[in-house]
Parts: C-alpha cells; sequence; structure tokens
C-alpha cells in the first residue's frame, strides 16, 4: 500500500494554527461526548473505582494503624493515595485500545491521508477523555475523603511545583499510552504490551506502595524512570514529602521525560508509517 498525503494545509501560519486548534477542539470534544453517551456504564464504572479506592484506604489505615512508617503517618497518607488515585485515573485505557485497534485493523491508513498530525490529534482526544477521567476522579476521591474524615490542604511550601507537576502528568501518561500503543506496528498484538506496561506502572509509580517503601537502589532506578512523575511526584509535593532542591529535581525528571516522550513518539510514527507504506496494512 502506497499512501499519498493530500490536502496541505496553506495559507498564512496564523491561519494554520487556528484551523489545527479548531479540529483539536472538535476532536477533545468528539472524545468526550462518547464516554458520557454510556450512562450505565458511567455509573458502574464509577462504582467500581470507588470501592477499589476505599478498599486501598482502608488497608493503608490498618498498615499505619501502629504510627508513622517511612516517613508516612496515616493523614500524610491518606492525601499521598488519594491525589496518586487522581494522577491514575487520566489516560486510562480508551486512547491505547482506540490506536491499538486501528493499528490492527489496518485503518490506521487512512490516518496517513489526513491533513492532521497523527500524534498532535490523539492527544487532543486524551485532553477530551482526560476532561471525563479528572472528573471521576476527583469525585470518587471526594467520597473517599469523606469517608475516612477529609484530607489536609496542600503543603505551602511547594503548592506551585504541585501545580506544575500535576499540570505535567498527563502529557506524560499519555506519551508512555501513545508510545506503547504505536508498539502494535512491530507485535501486530497488543494485549502482552498493554499488561506489560499496567505492570511498569503499577510498580514504578508509587501509585499503589509509596517509592519510600522500596529498597534504596530499586527506590532510586524508579526516580529516575517516568513512571514515578505519573503519581508519585505530585503526590508527594501534595503532602510535603519533597521540598527544596529535591522537589525542582523529581519535576524536572518529569518535565524530561514528558519532552523526551514526546518526541520518541514523532520518531516511532515516522517509523512505523514507513513501514505500513512498505508492507501495506
Amino acid at each position: 500500500m502506497t499512501a499519498v498525503v493530500t490536502g496541505r494545509a496553506t495559507g498564512r501560519p496564523a491561519d494554520r494554527l487556528r484551523r489545527a486548534l479548531r479540529t483539536d477542539r472538535a476532536l477533545g470534544r468528539a472524545a468526550f461526548r462518547s464516554l458520557v453517551a454510556y450512562q450505565t456504564s458511567f455509573l458502574f464504572g464509577l462504582l467500581a473505582t470507588t470501592l477499589a479506592a476505599v478498599a486501598m484506604l482502608y488497608l493503608w489505615r490498618s498498615v499505619l494503624a501502629a504510627g508513622t512508617v517511612n516517613g508516612f503517618d496515616w493523614p500524610a497518607m491518606k492525601a499521598y493515595l488519594l491525589v496518586a488515585f487522581v494522577a491514575g485515573s487520566l489516560v486510562s485505557s480508551y486512547v491505547d485500545y482506540r490506536m491499538a485497534g486501528r493499528i490492527q485493523q489496518g485503518d490506521v491508513a487512512m490516518d496517513l491521508v489526513r491533513p492532521v498530525d497523527y500524534q498532535r490529534s490523539r492527544f487532543a482526544e486524551a485532553l477530551g477523555f482526560g476532561g471525563y477521567e479528572l472528573g471521576t476522579g476527583l469525585l470518587v476521591a471526594a467520597v473517599a475523603a469523606a469517608i475516612f474524615g477529609g484530607v489536609a490542604a496542600p503543603a505551602r511550601s511547594g503548592v506551585v511545583l504541585f501545580a506544575v507537576s500535576a499540570v505535567l502528568v498527563l502529557p506524560l501518561r499519555f506519551g508512555i499510552v501513545y508510545v506503547s500503543a504505536l508498539v502494535v506496528f512491530w507485535t501486530r498484538n497488543y494485549v502482552g504490551v498493554q499488561s506489560a506496561r499496567i505492570a511498569l506502572v503499577t510498580l514504578f509509580s508509587g501509585g499503589l506502595v509509596p517509592l519510600a517503601f522500596f529498597p534504596g537502589w530499586l527506590r532510586g532506578l524508579a526516580a529516575a524512570l517516568p513512571f514515578a512523575g505519573m503519581a508519585s511526584t505530585p503526590a508527594l509535593l501534595y503532602v510535603g514529602g519533597l521540598s527544596g532542591a529535591a522537589a525542582w529535581r523529581a519535576v524536572a525528571v518529569q518535565a524530561a521525560w514528558t519532552v523526551a516522550l514526546w518526541w520518541l513518539g514523532r520518531a516511532m510514527w515516522r517509523g512505523a508509517s514507513r513501514q505500513l507504506t512498505v508492507h501495506g496494512g
């Protein structure tokens, strides 16, 4: 199959930018509406995530009943887990299932002839899904916090860095999901790739078990990987577990991985689209 890209954008750069932004907004709105259209699925998903969050909090309350462990007491752990839960709810399976399915079925060939940037379009969809996911995550966190007596406000000393880190969570998680979905071009199957990604994120993000509970060598490795920025970094900044140079370093690592994964995704897409052109769908 040979794909020819048509419909090259013309006009002034400002006009092209406005057209691109309109397209991205339309994709984001369509993605959001595709989720909220199914109310029954939404309610069951909300119930399941609420039960999971409550069970996780009950478990850690029992672990910390005797006092502080590895720098965490119960109030700090409660806030940490809820922030990590909300961060972990972003960019779930909706983006990668759509991408992987289109690649496996060969429908991705149609994306090659569209006059839009493939990666940016998927990111726009992720933003649309993110509105739904963030709302659901915050609602579940509010219910869980009410059950367990509420949580403290973020640490005042790190509130600015926490805000920056929180904003970086979605593009960082998108980068991981996007790169893993593109692997389907070479594996032709996504189940194993997705399972490996979920296992790595669950272990190294600190969303289930804070990295402070890891052995020293493994904690250092996890802090240098992109996964910590997906949950641990914003959660630690919220509770004041990171401060000074360590806080700046953690956010810098998070930002660096966000940029690196974006450009890795672009490089992988170029290689994958050439492979599709040569070998067909």
